[in-house]
């Protein structure tokens, strides 16, 4: 139990750790700024609640909610966070040795499930319209002794843009992310409908789907669609399209381009405000990327992506030809280093059922000019100011943070070593040269603790770490699925739509 800060006032908010902020020289004077008028809007609205939230390795907020002072106060001392939360893999289980002398991932700051400190960040800072007088605001999280935590996604994104800009390029990022919606049929939560993890509620279809972009199939999901509309845009989200995609309840969102570190936060902002405001209305949201519900359709996330230069200029773009010549190095990049990229970009079992010949989703390494059966699509033309690449490869509930540094680190390596990739596929990306993707999780994660670039950019730590997490999932799938009797696939199924439908 927390009594109060070292050296507090009696009654003054006990959160964190004293002066951690200042202390450990993470302050600056546009963060102090921001602080200040955060902080009077905290005031000025008479919120009563604001969330700090932390992104686990999964890309899931967790969070605190934190009373309006207390608030105030975890912008000098931070807030202290369980490093359980970076010790459980997506079924809430521990899966590292966190009593031994490294933790079991070469951590001996976390060994015993020490507090990380999360220091919140002014500029994320949100009003939630949905909640009654609550905000939101993102965290960094750092270890006490006042490094960063070397598990920490927003900060490994940080150390990749940080790299571009001593090269004198921003990344600008725009995100196509599909999701199912479904009705449940119950309000009520029976204990028989609980577990570790629990077993999917019953549930209907909000709308009957088959009619790819139909007006009168989006606006009869008017109970989804405007409601989501409405939120997105009280948080600052403007979606640029909302649509109907293929499947029953299956939609797509798409938001203009964002640059560096935004376009991530805004990821996480965009699933946590589809999902809530979604459960208050009685439905389930989910960003599986293939859920085994009848007539489901699989879900994608398209990451399109661009770098500027100092002066605001599109690198990708060219006035005589498309891509241009950084745009090819780097999405040469993309291309070698696409099989461990996918431990990032598609990190569950079921992602990898998504990878299919002639699904919309890539089977291949291998890119092409505006077909959407590639990995990597160059989208524009000559001339085209807006030309950038889609990467294909992710599934909606990859964490942004990890899914955009590996992206970043890919293309960078291309750049720098100059690659050219091979020649683009001119009809059918499907039977074209380049190497499958892998057929599987392991495979992904096998690639990705052979990956010397991921190493060096991501470290061994962090790479180990990844490695052995996704291990313990890929394990605890296959045990189950041994101890269970009959078809094996049905096992499978059941298992991944308990782990991941509402999780997700």
């Amino acid at each position: 139990m927390e009594i109060g800060l070292p050296g507090s006032k009696p009654g003054e908010p006990a959160v964190g750790r004293r002066g951690f902020v200042c202390r450990h020289h993470l302050d600056s004077a546009e963060r102090q700024e921001a602080v200040q008028q955060v902080s009077a809007q905290i005031t000025e609205l008479g919120l009563r609640t604001v969330r700090a939230v932390v992104v686990d390795q999964h890309g899931v907020s967790r969070t605190k909610f934190l009373s309006a002072e207390a608030a105030i106060s975890a912008f000098s001392h931070g807030v202290n966070f369980s490093s359980a939360i970076y010790q459980m893999d997506t079924g809430n289980n521990v899966f590292t040795a966190g009593f031994e002398e490294d933790s079991g991932i070469d951590l001996p700051e976390l060994t015993g499930f020490p507090d990380v400190m999360a220091v919140p960040d002014p500029e994320t800072f949100r009003v939630l319209p949905w909640t009654d007088r609550s905000g939101w605001m993102l965290c960094d999280t750092y270890l006490g002794s006042g490094r960063r935590n070397p598990l920490c996604g927003r900060g490994l994104l940080r150390q990749q843009l940080a790299q571009l800009a001593q090269d004198g390029m921003r990344y600008v990022a725009g995100l196509e992310v599909e999701f199912l919606v479904v009705r449940r049929a119950s309000s009520q939560l029976a204990f028989a409908e609980l577990g570790h993890p629990p077993p999917v509620p019953g549930a209907s279809a909000v709308e009957c789907g088959y009619q790819f972009l139909s007006e009168n199939r989006l606006d009869g999901a008017h109970e989804v669609v405007e409601p989501l509309r409405d939120a997105l845009w009280e948080v600052g989200l403007r979606p640029r399209t909302m649509e109907n995609e293929w499947g029953p309840g299956q939609f797509e969102f798409t938001f203009a381009p964002m640059e560096g570190v935004d376009a991530a936060d805004a990821m996480i902002l965009f699933r946590s405000t589809v999902k809530q405001v979604c459960a208050r209305r009685g439905m389930i949201a989910s960003f599986m990327s293939v859920p085994t519900l009848p007539h489901a359709f699989p879900s994608g996330w398209h990451l399109h992506s661009s770098l500027v230069d100092g002066r605001g200029r599109n690198l990708f773009a060219d006035e005589t030809r498309i891509p241009s010549g950084t745009a090819l190095h780097y999405l040469a990049g993309q291309l070698e280093h696409a099989g461990a990229m996918a431990a990032f970009a598609t990190p569950t079992l079921n992602g990898y059922r998504r990878y299919r010949p002639y699904s919309f989703a890539p089977a291949r390494t291998g890119w092409s000019v505006d077909n959407r059966g590639a990995l990597i699509r160059v989208v524009g033309g000559a001339g085209d100011p807006g030309s950038h690449l889609e990467n294909r490869l992710g599934e909606p509930c990859a964490n942004p943070y990890l899914y955009m540094a590996a992206d970043i680190a890919a293309g960078r390596d291309g750049m720098t070593r100059q690659l050219r990739p091979p020649p683009p596929a001119v009809t059918d990306p499907y039977e074209a040269d380049g190497l499958p993707l892998p057929a599987d999780l392991s495979e992904a994660v096998a690639r990705l603790e052979r990956s010397a670039l991921y190493r060096a950019e991501f470290g061994n730590v962090f790479t180990d770490y990844f490695v052995k997490l996704k291990r313990a999932e890929i394990t605890r799938r296959a045990e189950a699925v041994q101890e269970s009797p009959g078809d094996v696939e049905k096992a499978t199924a059941d298992w991944e739509m308990r782990e991941y439908f509402e999780f997700f």
